[in-house]
């Protein structure tokens, strides 16, 4: 699995609460649609926004962040975003109560000790 990590830095204060859920909701008619995407979740704060991407594989995310991807995004929010891709071998899923390591459920570490 493959995470990615998109920071738009924008001016002046933390964006209103409302509308980056009006905005956010309007482009999950874009997103819902990318190729192997499993998750995004959208960020919001002082310095900016931005989103963490879950992505099934490497091949996936890099065809969605393609060479004009960076392009796309300032025509949209007046800035250039910054993207990291990061591997992601281990997820801990406390709602699930679980660990999973390339994607597959292992016997957490807590329940070994009992």
């Amino acid at each position: 699995m493959i995470i990615a990590l998109v920071q738009i830095p924008l001016d002046g204060p933390k964006r209103d609460h409302q509308a980056v859920i009006d905005q956010s909701l309007e482009s999950t008619r874009i997103f819902h649609k990318v190729q192997g995407l499993r998750r995004k979740y959208y960020l919001n704060s002082a310095a900016g926004g931005g989103g963490i991407y879950e992505f099934a594989t490497r091949a996936d995310a890099e065809a969605w962040f393609n060479d004009g991807w960076a392009d796309w995004m300032e025509g949209r929010f007046g800035v250039r975003p910054t993207l990291t891709l990061f591997d992601n071998p281990v997820v801990l899923d406390n709602e699930r109560d679980e660990v999973r390591v390339d994607g597959a459920p292992v016997t957490p570490p807590w329940a070994e000790d009992a």
